[in-house]
């Protein structure tokens, strides 16, 4: 089985003043990282404020995506929740549309069933789905959820059900968290969660990465992905990116985000993010478009 690999991006989710998705922001964006190079779209992961929009909501503006010509293969959408009920909801739905992936988190808050419970999760969530077209991104946000997805139980899932497990998204920031599950289980495609790791993830046997700033920088990024598994010498560029990367994670990540968008496209409305945010404001995209200098200049739309 082909296994995903290359750049994904974890979409920022643009809002209207009332709280609801800007259908247009959200469609002409997703093209926008499409043809910067991102091979994959994740819509309603982190960076995309998922917990922060109901249900009906995200399975409405995915099929906007593919409503607007995106292409079902090009999409993993976020869909773990709490409750298995609404996490096989979501799932269903991304698996019916012909999405290339559904990116789960495990079951938080009773983080103390540990690996057992989180297996029983995933094999029930994965049972009930009952469709053999079913890809599982595995995603591990630990300092966010409180309960990590663990190299152990990786391995067991994969060796359970090796159809659907295919692949691993490591937000964790640990390094040797990335390497133990790649060793744990070398037939899943293990995607570091920042270009910081891309380099060294390409190196160990990772996939590529998945990073809010690819809603920014995908084609730096994927510049760097393409000449290091091409066998070039990228030190240069992988040092950009992660410069990048640094000074937006300074500004906020998704709120230095939304205010850069907001700057550079024209329209406020990138500066709404969903409670419990707060709002973005213009003086912090412009204060960041300054930070940036040449390297966000791609960003200013006419």
């Amino acid at each position: 089985m082909t296994r995903p690999t290359g750049i994904i991006c974890p979409l920022l989710t643009p809002f209207e003043t009332d709280g609801t998705i800007a259908r247009d922001l959200w469609t002409s964006h997703a093209k926008w990282v499409l043809d910067q190079g991102a091979h994959y779209l994740s819509p309603f992961g982190t960076t995309g404020e998922a917990l922060s929009v109901g249900m009906a909501a995200r399975m409405e503006a995915l099929d906007w995506l593919i409503d607007a010509g995106i292409p079902a293969d090009r999409l993993m959408p976020g869909t773990g929740l709490t409750a298995l009920p609404d996490t096989l909801t979501l799932s269903r739905h991304a698996v019916s549309a012909g999405c290339a992936g559904i990116m789960v988190l495990p079951s938080f808050f009773y983080g103390a069933v540990g690996d057992a419970g989180q297996a029983r999760y995933f094999s029930e969530l994965i049972d009930g789905i009952g469709d053999a077209r079913t890809r599982i991104i595995l995603y591990s946000i630990p300092q966010n959820s409180g309960v990590p997805v663990s190299p152990a139980l990786t391995a067991r899932l994969y060796a359970a059900y090796p159809d659907a497990v295919v692949a691993y998204k490591d937000s964790s920031g640990d390094w040797s968290n990335t390497q133990a599950v790649i060793g744990a289980a070398p037939a899943v495609s293990v995607f570091p969660g920042s270009e910081n790791f891309l380099s060294q993830g390409l190196v160990a046997g990772g996939a590529g990465c998945i990073s809010a700033t690819v809603n920014l920088n995908a084609a730096a990024i994927r510049a760097v992905y393409d000449g290091m598994t091409g066998g070039q010498d990228m030190t240069a560029e992988d040092a950009a990116i992660k410069d990048f990367r640094a000074k937006v994670q300074k500004a906020g990540l998704i709120g230095g985000m939304k205010a850069l968008m907001a700057v550079t496209s024209g329209d406020p409305r990138w500066l709404s993010l969903a409670p419990p945010h707060l709002n973005a404001t213009m003086a912090e995209g412009e204060a960041l478009q300054v930070e940036l200098g040449a390297a966000a200049a791609h960003l200013v739309r006419s």
